[in-house]
């Protein structure tokens, strides 16, 4: 399952989110999402979770849970839904 993580600190890292996950079993492919121009974190990122029944009970354990300071958001990631190109960046 594909788990959405939001409210995240800025200094949390893509091993610390696996870290954070894997209490509740395997959790593998922590991306946090970065702003292009600056690379810094944007507060959200995803993580995999092949058993079901562990990513059930990571997201009803961590949703609301404080992590260095901020209430983790934390439930099931919907679909990417098609975007319009912004076009070139200038």
């Amino acid at each position: 399952m594909n788990i959405y993580i939001g409210n995240m600190a800025y200094s949390l890292t893509e091993k610390g989110l696996e870290e954070l996950f894997s209490e509740f079993g395997v959790a593998e492919n922590a991306r946090i999402i970065t702003d292009r121009d600056t690379s810094r974190s944007k507060g959200f990122g995803f993580i995999e979770m092949p058993n079901q029944a562990e990513a059930v009970e990571a997201i009803k354990q961590l949703d609301g849970k404080d992590v260095d300071g901020r209430n983790l958001k934390v439930n099931e990631a919907k679909p990417r839904e098609d975007r319009p190109s912004r076009g070139p960046r200038y």
